[in-house]
């Protein structure tokens, strides 16, 4: 079974081959090729380590907490943290300077698997958001080193998927020690799957625990980079998709000719689709800027494309109001999570099986609406613009709900020294 997966995904790499050239060329992804097929390479830290994977930009930002407690609690533990986009490691460089150590994740193959391995010599390993990998989960098993999911979340997708290959699943999932899941719903299906139900655990979402920076003069240094003037009003659109922006800016047109002074930051989830939201802008007579092109002092009356990775959530506090995309097209949704622990009235669309449990907890705080169309988000948007005292109400609403679900990373510390680290007396080093 595993050769034949081998062997499937060895012909899939093959397809795919063009377009990680030319995504290579455009993005970045490939300067690090060497360590794809599991040659880490030298200036890893010290022993003893553990590694940490992390796929791109939001499970990184949620792995943020727990490397920094595992530091603390754990000292004379080196920890390398992967991902698997150049995103994703831009994150882990910038918010995880000094606490850890990049490294692309080798392909799922044998050789790449082994080369890492025995190079990163991992006395555990932990992924995050039920990253799923048979021949490496598989070689971790054969050396006797621990292996964690944290953080875990099944999507509705995912679960399809996932179900039509359960004798498989229920292999890969017998190697990994302990399971951490979001939700009861996200348990429910990794045991659905073949994981053990004594090993799974819920322990709530890790982002929980990413406590807002204090304010300071951040506001104001960010004012002053997109050019926005003390009153003037903004709203934020983050994370969206093809599709949404196009009513993202009909609903902003609407709006501002009853709030004249309002801007909009519009940020795609995939930044490479810059130059295709400019030209949606420039349609409707709209002046674009991307934020990575942005003039000393901003660039007053254009629309900001958040071109930038790592940026959003600092920048959601500055908005009045928040959509958050990939919920008005059949996405999924994203986590509403940042916008909601900076006090901020939360909009979404009626597509969020992704974060399931986040959208309805918004929703019954009162923190949040659901808008199902283009016509919908003008309305909720002008409502919540026009009456100032009930967007501060759900804003605050939004803070409370997901304040008292902090203790994710606690929790998982608890699992790590119970099932991890460190070793348990007698057992080989």
């Amino acid at each position: 079974m595993y050769a034949l997966y081998s062997a499937v995904l060895g012909v899939g790499l093959l397809a795919y081959l063009p377009t990680f050239l030319a995504r290579r060329r455009r993005a970045g992804y490939g300067r690090d090729l060497a360590q794809r097929f599991g040659r880490l390479g030298d200036e890893l830290p010290p022993e003893p380590r553990c590694w940490i994977h992390a796929v791109s930009v939001g499970e990184s930002a949620a792995a943020v907490p727990l490397v920094e407690e595992i530091r603390r609690r754990w000292p004379e533990l080196g920890i390398v943290v992967s991902t698997i986009t150049p995103t994703g490691a831009r994150i882990v460089a910038e918010r995880l300077a000094g606490a850890a150590t990049h490294r692309y994740f080798p392909i799922d193959l044998p050789g790449p698997v082994r080369r890492a391995l025995d190079a990163a010599r991992p006395r555990f390993f932990i992924a995050i958001e039920t990253e799923l990998w048979p021949n490496f989960l598989r070689a971790l098993a054969r050396r006797g080193i621990p292996a964690m999911i944290a953080n875990g979340r099944i999507s509705d997708r995912s679960f399809r998927r996932y179900r039509w290959v359960r004798v498989l699943m229920r292999r890969v999932l017998a190697n990994v020690s302990v399971f951490a899941m979001q939700t009861e719903e996200d348990a429910r299906r990794i045991i659905a799957l073949g994981a053990p139900p004594s090993r799974v655990v819920v322990t709530g979402n890790l982002k929980s625990d990413l406590v807002p920076e204090a304010a300071g003069d951040e506001p104001a240094i960010w004012r002053e980079r997109l050019g926005l003037g003390t009153e003037a009003r903004l709203w934020i659109a983050g994370s969206t998709h093809r599709g949404e922006e196009a009513l993202v800016l009909d609903a902003f047109l609407s709006a501002r000719t009853r709030c004249p002074g309002l801007a909009l930051l519009l940020a795609p989830r995939h930044p490479e689709r810059a130059g295709e939201v400019e030209d949606l802008i420039r349609a409707r007579g709209l002046a674009p800027v991307r934020r990575s092109r942005l003039p000393a002092g901003g660039a007053p009356g254009a629309v900001v494309i958040l071109d930038t990775v790592g940026e959003l959530a600092a920048v959601y506090a500055l908005a009045e109001v928040v959509f958050v995309g990939g919920s008005l097209v059949p996405i999924g949704g994203h986590n509403v999570l940042e916008p909601a622990m900076r006090g901020k009235p939360v909009l979404v669309g009626p597509h969020t099986s992704n974060f399931r449990e986040g959208a309805e907890l918004i929703q019954r705080s009162g923190g949040g609406l659901v808008v199902k169309d283009g016509p919908e988000l003008e309305r909720e948007l002008a409502r919540l613009l026009e009456d100032r005292d009930l967007a501060r109400r759900m804003g605050e609403a939004a803070r409370h709900a997901f304040a008292g679900r902090q203790g994710a990373v606690s929790a998982t510390l608890d699992l790590i020294g119970r099932h991890l680290w460190p070793p348990a007396r007698g057992a080989a080093r």
